[in-house]
């Protein structure tokens, strides 16, 4: 009996674990990758950006020292993936993958 309920909690956390997945869904956001300071002039310091329309995107702490020199100077056009969270007022994107024009 005891076996058959440590079975039945391991299936209730790995079905509990996919529908935490699934509510972060990576989106595909396509425009300018630049820098947050040197080109648009929002920010006190250097940050990674992809500004598309009129929306920015602020990239996660890892990914935007991994991204920002190529970035800094001159803004590339291209396709940032992952999973996007409301931090404050920004917009705040865990980037799993950047690809450029």
């Amino acid at each position: 009996m005891l076996r058959l309920f440590a079975a039945l909690a391991m299936v209730a956390g790995l079905v509990f674990t996919i529908s935490a997945e699934d509510k972060e869904k990576k989106e595909e956001i396509k425009g300018s990758v630049t820098c947050a300071k040197c080109d648009l002039g929002k920010s006190d310091k250097c940050a990674t950006v992809v500004k598309a329309g009129d929306k920015i995107y602020w990239f996660d702490a890892a990914a935007d020292k991994k991204f920002h020199k190529e970035v800094c100077t001159a803004a590339k056009e291209g396709t940032v993936t992952g999973t996007v969270k409301k931090d404050g007022e920004k917009m705040v994107i865990t980037v799993s993958e950047v690809k450029f024009k």
